[in-house]
């Protein structure tokens, strides 16, 4: 059965910083429509710096490992979305600290403690335009694929399509924080950059545990 360990870590984090820096452009094209344009550069500098951390600890405890990578997401893409990246990875870590490897369950409540300080950090919730409607419905799709006792791996190809539906239906949403808010009504019709993030955050996860 799938799990995720430290050497899973190693290549999820390797995965996400591989489609971080294959969708700079698209990243930096999203934001640019509605924000200042660098979530691109800074998605790509976090988690290149948060591989290249994780890759070199000696560390079996997976908690530790995604906090720590959340710190360096944070110091390294000081952005609101690195510091949000940070702030769910750092929260998310805490949630499933003393383990040596996340099943399903786990990594279902590693994602809702993610996605808990992230709301918390951001002062945002579904239905606002941001990474959290891509999030939200990723972790259901968990949550019920873990009741229905699928394995990992389906588990993260339910929840990568409930993401990208997510974003899809970010389109018919205005923007209620941050610099995409300045639009009102003409960030509808978009996409939101941080629900795009959200969506390579989960594609990350299955890829990782693909490799």
């Amino acid at each position: 059965m799938a799990r995720i360990t430290a050497e899973e870590l190693r290549a999820i984090f390797a995965a996400l910083s591989e489609i971080m820096e294959e969708n700079k452009q698209y990243l930096v094209a999203l934001d640019s429509a509605v924000g200042d344009g660098d979530l691109g550069l800074t998605m790509s500098q976090g988690f290149r710096s948060a591989a290249e951390f994780v890759d070199s600890m000696d560390e079996t405890d997976v908690g530790i490992i995604l906090a720590r990578a959340g710190m360096t997401i944070a110091s390294k893409a000081p952005s609101t979305m690195g510091t949000l990246m940070g702030t769910g990875f750092m929260k998310g870590g805490r949630a499933v600290q003393g383990r040596d490897f996340l099943g399903l369950d786990e990594l279902t409540g590693f994602l809702e403690a993610f996605l808990e300080g992230i709301m918390e950090r951001g002062r945002c919730r579904p239905g606002e335009k941001t990474v959290v409607d891509a999030l939200q419905p990723a972790l259901e799709a968990l949550k019920a694929a873990g009741g229905q006792g699928l394995p990992l791996t389906e588990a993260l190809d339910r929840a990568y399509e409930a993401a990208a539906a997510g974003l899809e239906k970010t389109k018919d949403m205005v923007a209620q924080h941050g610099r995409p808010a300045y639009y009102g009504e003409g960030s509808r019709g978009k996409e939101d950059p941080g629900a795009a993030v959200g969506v390579f955050l989960i594609k990350g996860l299955r890829q990782g545990l693909s490799a």
